[in-house]
């Protein structure tokens, strides 16, 4: 991969040409130095350009500091690039506000990642996906289903996830868990969970839903496996074959698939983290027969450097169809992974085309 670079800019026009651009993608595999001013810079410096007399191209900083130059003080080419930086410096606050009882200020995370307040939360938010405040409830989270998936007791779980009074854990336990603290310890003991399992044109589908509407459309060539892929989530919740209502549920979500165009009017349990929330709401405003890539979701976002974490809420995605994750593709438009199989990714693309 670093000699493919190298061979990129293997002339000085083709270094130049970078260097006018500003191009990121040629950091490392040369640097320029400038006469007039004496020091040496990445390609990507956001410094004035200089004329073109007045440039020097190196292979390696050593070269550049052996010729007389020093670094530039604004890119500083003898330091890791930016981003591996950036990422280092909120990879340190992040571990701050995982092991703070309470999120920390703004200005102490700020401070320790070397950063003014303003520029830190624009980072943190690029990098993460998430504010500072929605990642430390994020990690709230993820810490209490943990401890109480570990058996642990609902009290000590919610003072153990860093939530300072039951009674704020208590307000927000039904979208967190999708049921009662209690059964989620207890492997969703004593919930109730209707399904029903059909064929599609797209092979076998189950439907489930809990009390707050639907929480899982799963598809597969085996029926028997979505169903154990359901009882494995929830062992000792109720898991109760449909009845004649849930029967409809069942016939509307299969009309979905097969038309998508007719929409879907159902009530949804949709659970996850805040960053995965808000990719599955942007891919609900993606229309039918259009498609998005990763990146072009992560710029709606506000964080076009999320593109992997993107990618992940839609494989971490429950609602098959339901929450589109099969409208987003790569950005030169190829297919990529589908939870569900790329084959029906594609076959539903072509049916929300009209193909």
């Amino acid at each position: 991969m670093i000699s493919q670079v190298m061979d990129r800019f293997a002339s000085d026009q083709e270094r130049w040409a970078a260097v006018t651009r500003r191009d990121a993608a040629a950091d490392g595999a040369f640097y320029y130095s400038v006469s007039t001013t004496g020091v040496y810079c990445r390609p990507s410096c956001a410094a004035r350009l200089a004329r073109r007399e007045h440039v020097r191209f190196h292979r390696t900083r050593e070269a550049a500091e052996k010729a007389g130059f020093r670094p530039c003080k604004r890119c500083r080419p003898d330091e890791p690039p930016q981003a591996e930086r950036q990422a280092a410096a909120i990879a340190k606050a992040c571990r701050l506000i995982e092991h703070a009882g309470e999120l920390p200020a703004l200005d102490e995370l700020a401070a320790a990642a070397g950063m003014s307040r303003f520029y830190f939360h624009r980072v943190f938010k690029s990098i993460t996906g998430l504010t500072p405040k929605a990642y430390a409830a994020a990690r709230r989270a993820q810490r209490v289903r943990s401890e109480l998936g570990s058996g642990s007791r609902v009290t000590d779980a919610i003072y153990e996830a860093g939530y300072q009074s039951s009674s704020r854990f208590y307000e927000a336990s039904s979208k967190l868990l999708g049921m009662k603290p209690g059964q989620f310890r207890a492997g969703g003991a004593g919930a109730r969970i209707r399904f029903a399992v059909g064929q599609c044109s797209l092979g076998a589908i189950l439907v489930a839903a809990s009390e707050r509407g639907i929480c899982a459309i799963l598809l597969g060539d085996d029926a028997g496996a979505l169903t154990r892929d359901l009882q494995d989530r929830f062992p000792q919740a109720e898991l109760i074959a449909g009845d004649a209502g849930f029967e409809r549920w069942m016939a509307q979500v299969v009309g979905f698939v097969e038309a998508p165009r007719l929409g879907l009017d159902l009530p949804l349990d949709i659970r996850g983290t805040a960053f995965q929330q808000r990719v599955w709401r942007a891919l609900t405003e993606v229309p039918p027969g259009a498609t998005a890539s990763y990146a072009e979701i992560a710029r709606k976002l506000g964080v076009p450097k999320a593109v992997r974490a993107v990618a992940q809420a839609c494989a971490a995605n429950q609602l098959a169809v339901a929450i589109p994750c099969h409208r987003v593709v790569r950005t030169d438009g190829a297919l990529s992974g589908y939870r569900w199989g790329v084959e029906r990714k594609r076959a539903l693309l072509d049916r929300e085309a009209g193909a």
